[in-house]
């Protein structure tokens, strides 16, 4: 066997429902609330720590809904919530251990099962690692009620480290379409409403389609997953109509999540020279990547056991930047895949032309470079941004911004509903028009 690697970036570490409550529920709520200090809603004696905990403990995406409703009732500052959202409990203390089967309907009517192999040893008082694996085959039938989805080898990937999340895909619910776009974030909210996550360690690994799976997510849905580790699988599926794709692959996607690529010499599917190309593409595109081939290695796991150790070493090495400091995004559509952590298009100017933005942020001064971006939101944590003084926004040389914003009480509920991520809490949002 041997591999090679490549990589010209330093570590990213760095120092440092649905819409649950919809739009006009919010202005509604928010209109109705008082300047009122009080952090209890009138009649109640709950404190606003314990409607916190009641936020993140939710059952479902309704109950969480209704628990922020009560939490804005409280008119409570922004900033206090903040913080008790930061140093609050997600997680549950008595919780299942082993495989742990669940399930959620999608908005299409579809049942999509999950499980979370949850080592024997787990401790709610310490932080895991998760790492959610795509498996392969996603050309099947529709899993029936007790098929063990979750086996197959992927049981055999499991540490007593880590929580490993496996989904459940098929023909009607491929890694690489809507469906599971949706779905992947709603389970990670389910594990971290139960189990003490880490936020920033958060991986996504796939084997064969599930491989091409973490590509997509890469490309498209970067924000939540610290690294992507696509094995034996192919990007170029991505491109194809007729694999449920039909995608437009955007280089400058990949540059803010580092990948772990693998591939078989003489795999029959996916043989390591025709990734090559894609792998020389990421080279031109100053993406972080390492790109191992498995020297006479077919379309299989069998060179896993040897790899294993520095796998692990890899994931340690690249946590999540929560909150980085320069993102890049191109966008061929607004209504999803728009969204880079803090940066969000929302509308491009057309004509067929991607949106390209790339966003710098130091201190309250954000320099934003675009082409084809008509409007876009900047959402703000107070772990970043210093709301007693003005915020600036200079977009391709043009100061657009120049004033202080007000901390959001409903927009950090908002976002903390969405994200259930106690490192990316946001309390204000900043839409900047260029086109007047």
């Amino acid at each position: 066997m041997f591999s090679a690697s490549y990589s010209d970036r330093p570590s990213l570490e760095r120092a440092s429902f649905k819409a649950l409550l919809s739009s006009a529920l919010l202005i509604s709520l928010t209109q109705a609330l008082s300047p009122a200090t009080s952090f209890a809603a009138e009649g109640t004696q709950m404190p606003v720590s314990a409607q916190v905990e009641a936020f993140w403990h939710a059952a479902d995406d309704a109950a969480r809904g209704e628990a922020g409703q009560a939490l804005l009732a409280t008119a409570a500052p922004a900033r206090s919530v903040f913080r008790e959202l930061a140093g609050g409990r997600l997680h549950r203390s008595d919780v299942p251990t082993g495989v742990v089967l669940g399930s959620r309907v999608s908005e299409s009517g579809l049942t999509l099962r999950y499980a979370f192999i949850v080592p024997q040893t787990y401790d709610a008082s310490r932080r895991y690692p998760v790492e959610f694996l795509l498996h392969g085959g996603v050309g099947r039938p529709a899993w029936g009620e007790g098929e063990e989805f979750w086996r197959g080898g992927y049981e055999s990937l499991a540490s007593e480290d880590r929580i490993t999340v496996v989904p459940a895909a098929w023909r009607d619910a491929v890694w690489w379409q809507e469906e599971q776009a949706r779905n992947l974030p709603a389970i990670l909210r389910e594990l971290k409403r139960d189990y003490n996550v880490d936020d920033n360690r958060v991986t996504l690994t796939g084997v064969s389609d599930g491989g091409t799976g973490a590509y997509f997510f890469a490309f498209k849905q970067p924000t939540p997953w610290a690294a992507f580790l696509p094995y034996i699988g192919n990007a170029a599926v991505l491109r194809n109509p007729q694999s449920g794709g039909g995608y437009r692959l955007y280089f400058e996607n990949l540059r803010d999540k580092p990948l772990y690529i693998v591939n078989g010499e003489n795999d029959p599917l996916y043989p390591a020279s025709s990734i090559q190309p894609f792998v020389d593409v990421l080279e031109e595109a100053k993406v972080s990547y390492q790109f191992t081939v498995i020297e006479n290695g077919g379309h299989n796991l069998n060179w896993m056991r040897e790899y294993a150790e520095r796998i692990e070493y890899f994931k340690r090495a690249y946590p999540r930047d929560a909150l980085p400091d320069v993102l890049q995004w191109v966008a061929d559509r607004t209504d999803v895949y728009n969204r880079n952590h803090w940066l969000i298009i929302d509308e491009r100017t057309g004509f067929g032309r991607p949106a390209v933005i790339t966003a710098t942020r130091e201190q309250n001064r954000f320099t934003v470079d675009t082409s084809g971006v008509d409007s876009f939101t900047l959402l703000l944590s107070p772990s970043e941004i210093d709301f007693e003084t003005p915020i600036t926004v200079v977009v391709n040389g043009e100061e657009k911004v120049s004033k202080r914003v007000d901390e959001s009480l409903a927009t950090l509920l908002k976002w903390a509903a969405r994200d259930m991520d106690r490192l990316m809490l946001f309390t204000a949002e900043l839409t900047v028009d260029i086109v007047e």
